[in-house]
């Protein structure tokens, strides 16, 4: 035997020994993919200035307070609303249940009334 052949041969065995698994690549790309939707949810809740919803408290955020794309933003446990605020009115039969005021500092106060109209 020459030394090309003997060369050769060793190749194949080599070869055929590390052809173990055909989907240890596809496992490889789950991996990634799961860190990436990871780091990205980070950078989402960063990039929008609240890493409050990351805490483990709930919290209330008004977001743009006086403005016409003024957010509400609840965080209760691991549930988050998102209301929008709009200048629509609402026409139809209801009653009033009570008055809510933004404060000066941007603070939106609800204040409830009764079945007699006291609050």
């Amino acid at each position: 035997m020459t030394g090309k052949t003997r060369f050769m041969r060793r190749k194949s065995e080599i070869t055929l020994e590390e052809e173990d698994d055909p989907l240890e690549g596809v496992a490889n790309l789950f991996d990634i993919a799961i860190v990436f939707s990871v780091a990205l949810m980070l950078a989402l809740v960063t990039y929008s200035s609240l890493p409050e919803l990351i805490s483990g408290e709930d919290v209330t955020i008004v977001k743009n307070p006086g403005t016409e794309d003024m957010e509400i933003i609840i965080k209760k446990g691991e549930q988050v609303e998102i209301q929008k605020i709009t200048n629509e009115t609402v026409k139809g039969t209801g009653k009033r249940l009570g008055t809510t005021y933004l404060l000066p500092s941007g603070e939106v106060v609800y204040v409830m009334e009764t079945e007699n109209g006291n609050t």
